[in-house]
C-alpha cells in the first residue's frame, strides 16, 4: 500500500506564530504529532508520504501516487480540509479522515470521506486494517476505549523535514481531570490522565537526539500536571537525568493548570528539567464567569499572585483569556487590560468565546436556543457562534479594545521591560551560537527597528537590555518578534 498523510493548512493565529517564523527561516511551529504516529500504526513495509500544508504545496502527482489518503485535522483547518477533499474526490482517491475535526463534526463529513477514524487512532486502526484485509472496510470506525497511550509507537520522525519546524513534539499524557464547559478535551481524551512511563519518555527525547535536534521540544498535553504525583516521583527525576547526561540540548514547554503554582516541589522539578514557559488557562478574571465555565481550580484564588509564584521559580507565563461569557460585563476590558499588564504576561492571548461541538457549553446552549452557527475553531476572527448575553456589538469593540492595547508596541515593550527586570531563568542550557538566532536579530533590526510606525519602544527594549541585563537580550528579541506576531494577528481581524 501507499498511503499519503495530509496535514491542513493553519490561518492566521497566535498560535500558528506565522508572523514570527520567518524571523527564524522556519516555515511551521510543529509538526503534526497525531499524523507521525498514525503512520507507526500503520504496516511498516507500506510506502508513505507525509505532506504537511503548512510547509510545502501538494501536487497533484502526490495524490495520484497514494492508494489512501489520510487527512488529520482541527476544527481551525476546516477551510484547507475541504479543500483537500475536494482534490481528493477529483482526483477518484479514497479518503480515510480522523483527528478532532472529523470526530466532533463527523455528519458534515459523511457524504464525502469514504472511511471515518472517531476516536484516538491507537484502537481504532487495527480494526479498520483487518477490515481492509479483509475487503469489508466500513464506513465509521470509533471505540469508546481510551487507549492505553504507554503502548503507543514512537512516531514515524523520518517522514518531515526538521529544518521546517521551530520546535519538536512529545506528548506524555492524554486526558484533563477538571471538565470546563467550553472545553472538548474531556469528550475527546476523558478526564483520567493517562501517561507514559518514564522509560517510555526518555525514548522519544533519544528518538529526537540521535536525529539531531537540539532546540526546544513542546509537550503536547492539554494538562501535563493532571498527574501530579507521577511526575514528583518519576518523569521529571528521569527526565533531569537525562538532561544532565546529555548537557541539557532541550528546553521545554507545556501547559499546565493554574494549580501548578501550589506546588514548589513541581515547579523546582520542572525548572531543573529544563522548563522554560508554561501556557496556562486563566480565561477571566471575574469570579462570577469562571464559576459559570466550572473552572474550580481558578476558582477563589488570586490570580495574579499564583502567576506571580510561577514566574518566581523561573517560568515564563503565557496565558490564555476569553471574553464573553454570561456574566461578563462591560468592566471585563479594562480589568482584564489591568490584570495583563499588572501580571507581566508578555505572551496573552486573548480570544473570543466560541462553543465547540460536543461540549458542555455547547448542549447549553443549544438547549437555550442561542447556537447560530459552527465554531471555526479560531477564538481571534471576531465570530460568534452563539448569541451572548452582552450586546454583540458591545463585546466585539470591547474585545479589539483589548487586543489593540496589550500588542501595542507601546504597552506590549512596557510589559516585556517589567518582566524582564524580575526574570530570573532557572536554564541549565548554554547559548550556542546558532544562524538562525543572528538572522532573527538581524531581521528584527530591521522589521522592528525601522520599518515600525513605533520602532521608538523596540530600541528602548533593546537599550535597555545591553544597559541593565544583557543575558536577557535572547529572550528579549524572541518576545518582541512574538509581540509583532501578535499585532499582526490582531490587525488582520480589526
Amino acid at each position: 500500500m501507499r498511503i499519503l498523510l495530509l496535514w491542513p493548512k493553519f490561518p492566521a493565529t497566535f498560535w500558528s506564530f506565522k508572523s514570527a517564523l520567518s524571523f527564524i527561516a522556519k516555515k511551521a511551529s510543529l509538526p503534526p504529532l497525531g499524523l507521525l504516529t498514525v503512520a507507526s500504526l500503520l504496516p511498516q513495509e507500506w510506502d508513505k508520504k507525509l505532506i504537511d500544508l503548512n510547509v510545502q504545496n501538494l501536487k497533484e502527482k502526490d495524490v495520484l501516487w497514494a492508494d489512501f489518503v489520510f487527512i488529520s485535522a482541527m476544527a481551525i483547518q476546516r477551510e484547507s480540509t475541504e479543500e483537500l477533499i475536494k482534490t481528493c474526490q477529483k482526483l477518484n482517491k479514497k479518503i480515510v479522515a480522523g483527528g478532532p475535526l472529523f470526530t466532533t463534526d463527523c455528519d458534515d463529513f459523511l457524504k464525502d470521506v469514504d472511511h471515518l477514524i472517531l476516536g484516538e487512532a491507537e484502537e481504532i486502526m487495527p480494526l479498520f486494517l483487518a477490515d481492509l484485509n479483509r475487503g469489508t472496510l466500513k464506513k465509521i470506525y470509533e471505540s469508546g476505549v481510551h487507549p492505553d497511550i504507554g503502548k503507543t509507537p514512537l512516531p514515524s520522525w523520518d517522514l518531515i523535514n526538521f529544518k521546517n519546524y521551530a520546535s519538536m513534539c512529545v506528548q506524555y499524557s492524554r486526558g484533563c481531570p477538571f471538565n470546563c464547559e467550553f472545553c472538548d478535551i474531556a469528550v475527546l481524551n476523558g478526564r483520567v490522565p493517562r501517561t507514559k512511563t518514564k522509560e517510555r519518555i526518555l525514548e522519544e527525547l533519544d528518538a529526537l537526539y540521535s536525529r539531531g535536534w537540539r532546540d526546544n521540544v513542546f509537550f503536547v498535553d492539554d494538562n501535563f500536571i493532571g498527574n501530579k504525583a507521577r511526575l514528583k516521583k518519576e518523569i521529571l527525576l528521569a527526565i533531569i537525568e537525562w538532561q544532565e547526561r546529555k548537557k541539557y540540548p532541550f528546553t521545554f514547554n507545556t501547559q499546565v493548570s493554574i494549580n501548578l503554582s501550589d506546588d514548589n516541589e513541581l515547579m523546582t522539578l520542572m525548572a531543573r528539567a529544563g522548563f522554560g514557559t508554561v501556557f496556562v488557562g486563566i480565561e477571566t478574571v471575574e469570579n462570577e464567569s469562571l464559576r459559570e465555565c466550572q473552572k474550580s481550580q481558578n476558582l477563589n484564588r488570586n490570580l495574579l499572585s499564583a502567576v506571580k509564584r510561577i514566574q518566581n521559580h523561573g517560568f515564563q507565563v503565557q496565558g490564555g483569556f476569553i471574553l464573553g461569557f454570561d456574566n461578563d460585563t462591560p468592566s471585563i476590558f479594562d480589568r482584564t487590560i489591568d490584570f495583563i499588564q499588572k501580571s507581566k504576561i508578555t505572551m496573552a492571548m486573548v480570544g473570543l468565546l466560541q462553543a465547540a461541538p460536543k461540549t458542555r457549553l455547547w448542549q447549553r446552549l443549544k438547549e437555550e436556543k442561542r447556537l447560530v452557527g459552527r465554531t471555526t475553531g479560531n477564538n481571534t476572527d471576531g465570530v460568534l457562534n452563539f448569541i451572548p448575553k452582552m450586546n454583540r456589538q458591545s463585546l466585539l469593540s470591547g474585545y479589539q479594545k483589548v487586543i489593540q492595547h496589550i500588542y501595542s508596541p507601546k504597552h506590549y515593550s512596557k510589559r516585556l521591560i517589567s518582566f524582564l527586570k524580575e526574570y530570573k531563568p532557572k536554564r541549565k542550557k548554554k547559548y550556542r551560537f546558532d544562524f538562525n538566532q543572528f538572522g532573527a536579530l538581524l531581521k528584527s533590526f530591521w522589521v522592528l527597528g525601522i520599518k515600525e510606525k513605533e520602532r521608538v519602544y523596540f530600541w528602548k527594549l533593546l537599550f535597555w537590555c545591553l544597559f541593565k541585563k544583557p543575558k536577557v537580550l535572547p529572550i528579549a528579541i524572541r518576545l518582541a518578534i512574538f509581540g509583532f506576531h501578535f499585532r499582526k494577528v490582531a490587525e488582520t481581524h480589526k
